[in-house]
C-alpha cells in the first residue's frame, strides 16, 4: 500500500463494505445519467450491446478459471452490457468456458434494475443466437437482434453496433489490473470494471468541463 493511506487491513474492510453495498454501482449509474444529460441524450438508454471478453487467469484466480476454446485461454469471462454511447450498465463473470447466450438472462435482469425498464433491444453477436437468449430476453420484454458479420470476410470488418462494445472493452484493457485476473473473488472482478468505468467517465468529465 502506498505509505499515505491507512494500513491494508482497514482499507480492505472499506472495499469489502462498499462492494457488498454495491456503492460503485450506484456511482456509475449516477455518472451514466449525468454523462448523458450533458450530452443531450435521454437520462436512460433504450437500447443496449452486449459482448464478453476473457481474461487471463493467474495463480490468485486458477481455481475459478474455464478454458475458452475459441479464445484458446485459461481465465475468467467478463461478459458486458452498455449503452449506445459506450457506458457500462452491467458486468457479469463467469469461468472463460461458459457461453455467451447462457449469460443474457442475467444480464438482461440487471439492466432493468439501473435504467428502471427503459431498454428495448439489443444488439450482439451470433455468440447471443439460440433458445435460451431468445426466451431470456422475452422474460424481460427486451428484442434481441443479432449483428452478424458478412458472408467470406477476411481481416477487420466495422460493425454497427458491436464496435460500441469493442471500444468500451479497449478503454478497460487500459488498466492493467484488468489486463489479467489477478482476484481470487470474481465479485471482486466484477465490481472492478464499475471502479474503473467510473474513472473513465470522471476523467472524461473533468476534460469537457
Amino acid at each position: 500500500m502506498p505509505h499515505d493511506l491507512p494500513p491494508w487491513s482497514a482499507v480492505y474492510q472499506q472495499w469489502t463494505r462498499w462492494r457488498d453495498a454495491r456503492v460503485f454501482e450506484s456511482i456509475v449509474h449516477d455518472l451514466n445519467e449525468l454523462q448523458r444529460v450533458l450530452l443531450g441524450w435521454l437520462a436512460t438508454p433504450t437500447a443496449v450491446v452486449l459482448d464478453g471478453r476473457t481474461l487471463q487467469s493467474t495463480p490468485e484466480s486458477e481455481h475459478r478459471a474455464g478454458y475458452d476454446r475459441a479464445k484458446k485461454r485459461k481465465g475468467s469471462k467478463a461478459h458486458i452490457a452498455v449503452d449506445t454511447l459506450g457506458h457500462l450498465l452491467s458486468v457479469v463473470i463467469t469461468p472463460a468456458n461458459e457461453q455467451e447466450r447462457a449469460q443474457v438472462d442475467e444480464l438482461c435482469r440487471q439492466v432493468p434494475e439501473v435504467t428502471g425498464q427503459t431498454v428495448q433491444v439489443s444488439f450482439g453477436d451470433q455468440g447471443y443466437t439460440g433458445e435460451e437468449a431468445e426466451y431470456a430476453t422475452a422474460v424481460h420484454d427486451i428484442d434481441v437482434q443479432v449483428i452478424k458479420k458478412p458472408e467470406g470476410q477476411t481481416g477487420f470488418v466495422f460493425l454497427p453496433r458491436r464496435w460500441v462494445v469493442e471500444r468500451s472493452f479497449a478503454w478497460l484493457s487500459r488498466f492493467r489490473r484488468l489486463g489479467r485476473d489477478y482476484e481470487r473473488l470474481s465479485s471482486t472482478l466484477q465490481q472492478l470494471h464499475l471502479v474503473l468505468f467510473a474513472c473513465i467517465m470522471l476523467a472524461r468529465h473533468a476534460a469537457s468541463a
